[in-house]
């Protein structure tokens, strides 16, 4: 804990985008740099975080600075290899990974999943090839080309945020999917999703209140991760 040094949380303009400014000092990032957001919504989600704060600052209560901090420090760098990372997730995708087709399982991966995955190869015009087992199929090359185009052309906020999402559902078109989301509780729909073969376990063998704390914490990640990538997007 750092005892708080500030009293006044304000943003300021600045070349680029805004800034957070603590009693009229800039925020800066981690590795030194000015800590400019691309968008005002965005900054004052990150502004609320440091007006939270009580006597002492609680580093583990500003998920959003770090996140920042990341796509400016990490993203920002390289982000073409963080794209070319995240194209090995689309490669086995949750959503293309059904149990064999005899089992109750593949059924309800069926009904949830596919309208899912029919509707983003729609909205990218593309076809990912869907596989039943655990025996991996490579996905079709001009497939992967169009996903590559659509993460380079995200800026460093966005991407990093659609890392975030993709690492925790283990899914790229999830992370994508609720990047163009519409309203709040479709991100929600999409996790849940993305957990089916998770919780249908847990219904099957019965639930763990660790398991549980885990998973919910995981939702409550990605959900903001999800908040913080479409708050980086320009109105």
């Amino acid at each position: 804990m750092i005892r708080r040094f500030y009293k006044d949380v304000t943003l300021g303009e600045q070349a680029g985008g805004w800034q957070v400014m603590l009693d009229a000092r800039g925020v800066k990032t981690v590795g030194g740099a000015p800590q400019i957001i691309p968008t005002e919504a965005l900054a004052e989600a990150l502004a609320a975080e440091w007006r939270r704060q009580g006597e002492t600052i609680d580093p583990a209560s500003l998920p959003l600075r770090d996140m920042a901090d990341y796509a400016i420090d990490v993203v920002a760098a390289d982000p073409a290899g963080v794209a070319e990372g995240l194209i090995a997730y689309a490669e086995t995708d949750t959503l293309c990974y059904r149990a064999d087709p005899d089992e109750p399982l593949h059924a309800r991966q069926q009904a949830v999943w596919e309208p899912l995955l029919a509707g983003f190869e729609a909205a990218h015009g593309i076809t990912l090839v869907r596989v039943s087992g655990i025996l991996h199929r490579p996905q079709p090359p001009e497939a992967l080309d169009v996903l590559r185009d659509r993460l380079r052309g995200l800026s460093p906020f966005q991407l990093a945020g659609v890392e975030a999402m993709t690492k925790l559902a283990a899914s790229l078109v999830t992370g994508l999917a609720a990047l163009d989301a519409r309203g709040e509780e479709e991100p929600l729909a999409l996790w849940q999703a993305a957990c089916l073969e998770e919780e249908w376990q847990a219904d099957l063998w019965g639930r763990d209140w660790e398991a549980e704390e885990r998973r919910e914490k995981r939702e409550a990640d990605f959900l903001r991760a999800c908040a913080f990538a479409r708050l980086a997007k320009s109105a």
